[in-house]
């Protein structure tokens, strides 16, 4: 495993649509910063979340309601080829709407083909502060009160050391005790942008970088197993405010070839909501 990612300014370039190509879509070439940990040959799934929450939230506008759900499944491996994606309002509302995205890969034939979609539940915001609970307490120390470093070292803190490769060598990580498993809680953000030459929001970071959660909530040694996840599926309280995601992970393996990843999820003003993603548990190699 290679120790460092290349430079990069962005996870995706922008282009036009190659011809013939339906102009629906919005276009993009992966760059080296997109590279996944256990395969060069394709994405990690971080950087495509990223790219279909902006989508969404392109697609969903400034009507009032927030994302309070959200599932992204890879259907497939995400390649490094041209990208496309398109989001849609599937059912509009006025108290609660769904937006999807789809992201396909362009194949060495010219065909595109779908290999991850998101799905989204929106809700009309309006006052609970009456009645607000949190599940747990805000993780004790900010991302600004702990040292800060880029990637995932091997200085044995770390419950996987997945070092600097591709996109794991493009995330900023401040850690600290975690409440869930064995593993630490890790403050993480993008260091880069999600596209070149714009501003990420603070959704698009969170999607971008949300998809760790299964390799930091585990002792299991990479060289001898490995867990890829087939989705993540999110459940919102609040929507985030800055760059930072706060995780607290395990990772729960059965004894038949599968497990399931859970995490608690913060923001710098507090607890966020939870996540999970079913993984496909198996020897490597």
């Amino acid at each position: 495993m290679s120790e460092h990612a290349p430079a990069a300014p962005s996870y995706y370039r922008p282009i036009a649509a190659p011809d013939g190509a339906d102009p629906g879509y919005e276009y993009f070439v992966p760059t080296a910063a997109t590279v996944s940990v256990w395969s060069s040959d394709i994405q990690h799934g971080g950087p495509p979340a990223g790219l279909m929450m902006r989508a969404l939230i392109r697609a969903a506008g400034d009507d009032g309601k927030a994302f309070t759900r959200v599932t992204t499944e890879i259907l497939g491996a995400i390649g490094l080829g041209v990208n496309r994606v398109r989001a849609s309002v599937v059912r509009p509302g006025k108290r609660i709407a769904q937006v999807a995205a789809d992201l396909e890969v362009q194949a060495p034939s010219g065909e595109f083909r779908v290999v991850a979609r998101t799905v989204a539940w929106r809700i009309m915001t309006g006052d609970s502060s009456p009645v607000e609970h949190s599940p747990v307490p805000p993780l004790p120390a900010g991302p600004d009160e702990l040292p800060q470093i880029v990637g995932f070292p091997d200085d044995g803190e770390m419950a996987v050391p997945w070092g600097r490769i591709g996109f794991i060598g493009t995330t900023v990580i401040a850690r600290q005790a975690g409440r869930n498993g064995q593993t630490p809680a890790v403050w993480i953000r993008p260091a880069i942008g999600l596209i070149e030459d714009e501003e990420m929001s603070p959704l698009e970071s969170m999607f971008t970088v949300l998809d760790v959660a299964n390799g930091v909530g585990t002792q299991v040694d990479p060289t001898q197993w490995s867990w890829m996840n087939m989705d993540t599926t999110v459940h919102l309280v609040a929507q985030p405010t800055s760059p930072w995601l706060g995780l607290d992970a395990d990772l729960a393996i059965g004894a038949a070839g599968y497990g399931a990843s859970f995490a608690d999820l913060y923001d710098v003003s507090g607890f966020l909501g939870r996540s999970a993603q079913t993984d496909m548990i198996a020897p490597a190699g």
